[in-house]
Parts: C-alpha cells; sequence; structure tokens
C-alpha cells in the first residue's frame, strides 16, 4: 500500500480528502472505505474526494464511489469529485456513472459549494 496514500482536511462541516496513487481492489479500496466509515461514523457528511493524484481505478475502486455517494445522500449529505485524471473520468463514462457526480476543477470551488450550515 506504500503508492496509495490518504490526507484529510476538515473545512467547517467538509471533509476534503486528498487521494494519491492507484484506487484498485485490495489495499487502497479497503483504506480509503474503512476512512469513508469513520468520518459518517463521526457525523460527516459533507464529502470532497480530491482525485488528481489518482492514477488508475477499478472496478472496485468505481463500486466504492458509488457506495460512498449512495451512503452519504442517505444520511443527507453529499460528495463531490475534484479534478478525476482522465483514466478516471474515462471510467466512470464507460459505467455511465460520471453524471451521478458533481465534478470541480479546483477543490476550493468543491468546498465552497456546499452551503453554509
Amino acid at each position: 500500500m506504500s503508492d496509495f496514500a490518504m490526507n484529510v482536511l476538515k473545512y467547517g462541516e467538509v471533509e476534503a480528502i486528498t487521494l494519491n496513487g492507484p484506487l484498485l481492489l485490495g489495499a487502497s479500496v479497503n483504506a480509503l472505505r474503512a476512512k469513508m466509515e469513520n468520518l459518517a461514523a463521526h457525523g460527516g457528511r459533507q464529502f470532497v474526494l480530491n482525485l488528481t493524484g489518482v492514477t488508475r481505478m477499478d472496478s472496485s475502486g468505481v463500486g466504492l464511489l458509488v457506495m460512498i455517494l449512495s451512503s452519504t445522500k442517505e444520511a443527507g449529505g453529499s460528495l463531490k469529485l475534484v479534478n478525476p485524471s482522465k483514466q478516471v473520468t474515462q471510467v466512470l463514462k464507460m459505467c455511465n456513472l460520471l453524471p451521478l457526480f458533481e465534478v470541480f476543477d479546483e477543490e476550493q470551488a468543491a468546498i465552497s459549494s456546499f452551503a453554509p450550515q
């Protein structure tokens, strides 16, 4: 898992998670799932996933993004994606999932898009 890293910063009610490395079946998907479950268990409902550093994503990564999106919406929150790479964007398009996500070019724009609570 040395090639996958996560960094979480909190901006008010918004959790900004920056991912670096491949989001693939195994350690990286498991690490992100555990982190998101932990944040949600502690009341997190507004998430920004910065995908600038995600070099590759497979079906388990796609499935995890969809799971995070649906569980966050069920909890009354939302998930926004920032700057997915060309490969990640293509994977989401091939699965007809890209329209489900709000996608931003800049992390600050995504954070600012949440209405103040």
